[in-house]
């Protein structure tokens, strides 16, 4: 059984900054990708940040050049460093691991942006 434990959000004012973290426990795979995704009420999820096992990274176009996706496969952590937040950045936001034959998701944290 994989699970994921996420922390870091909450309420900051516009232009400030977070850093979620996501950290997966159980029988975890070697090959894995992670992504984050986010879903505000009464709006669809929207994946914002990917990153896969070779590196690759992938982001929103709504996110770009303020949010950057990170890994420590050590610790099997991944981040969500926000930057520059907006009003409109406020969701609950979700860590996803996908493994070669599984796929997990966190329970979600909240993020908060407003003055």
């Amino acid at each position: 059984q994989v699970q994921l434990e996420e922390s870091g959000g909450g309420l900051v004012q516009p232009g400030g900054s977070l850093r979620l973290s996501c950290t997966t426990s159980g029988s975890i795979d070697t090959v894995y990708a992670m992504y984050w995704y986010r879903q505000a009420p009464g709006k669809e999820r929207e994946q914002v940040a990917a990153s896969t096992s070779g590196g690759i990274i992938d982001y929103a176009d709504s996110v770009k050049g303020r949010f950057t996706i990170s890994r420590d496969n050590a610790k099997n952590t991944v981040y969500l460093q926000m930057n520059s937040l907006k009003p409109e950045d406020t969701a609950v936001y979700y860590c996803r691991h996908l493994g070669r034959d599984y796929d997990a998701w966190g329970q979600g944290t909240q993020v908060t942006v407003s003055s």
